[in-house]
C-alpha cells in the first residue's frame, strides 16, 4: 500500500472533509487521524499502520515517553468516511494544524498529511533542491 498524490479540497460548515477515492481504497473502510509530531499538519494512517505506531508507543513505558504517548494518543481519532467519502475533523486537530477552509492531503508512503494549504505552500517553498539530491544520493535514487 502506498499513498501518493496531492489532493486540494475545503471542509465544509460541519468540518468535514472529502478524503479522496483512491485514498480510500488504499486505507480501508476506517483509519486514524492524529496530530503529526514532526509538523504542523495531522497524519492519516491506515489500521495496520496505527497498530504498528501504537504498539512502538506502548512498548515504551519509561516515563520520559509520557508526554509523547499524551500527545499522540489524546487527540487521536477513529473514523469511517460516511457515504459521500467525507471524514469529520474535531476543532482541536484543526487548530492543531492551522486548518480553518482549505485543505491539501498529501501522500506520504504508508501514510498521508493533512495540512492547511497555506502552511502546505510555504513548507513546499521551504524546499532545498540540494538537500533533496543529496538525501536521493544517499538512497540511491
Amino acid at each position: 500500500m502506498e499513498l501518493v498524490g496531492e489532493y486540494h479540497h475545503t471542509l465544509d460548515a460541519k468540518n468535514r472533509l472529502f478524503i479522496p477515492a483512491k485514498m480510500r481504497d488504499e486505507v480501508g473502510p476506517d483509519f486514524y487521524i492524529t496530530r503529526k509530531i514532526t509538523n504542523p499538519c495531522l497524519a492519516l494512517y491506515p489500521p495496520q499502520k496505527w497498530r504498528e505506531l501504537s504498539d512502538k508507543l506502548n512498548a515504551n513505558s519509561d516515563a520520559k515517553f509520557a508526554q509523547l504517548k499524551r500527545f499522540v494518543f489524546s487527540k487521536t481519532v477513529s473514523v469511517s468516511p460516511d457515504s459521500h467519502g467525507r471524514i469529520i475533523l474535531p476543532s482541536e486537530l484543526l487548530s492543531y494544524a492551522s486548518i480553518d477552509k482549505s485543505v491539501v492531503i498529501v501522500g506520504f508512503g504508508n501514510s498521508a498529511e493533512i495540512w492547511s494549504e497555506a502552511l502546505y505552500a510555504a513548507e513546499e517553498l521551504s524546499i532545498d533542491p540540494a538537500a533533496l539530491l543529496a538525501l536521493g544520493t544517499e538512497l540511491g535514487l
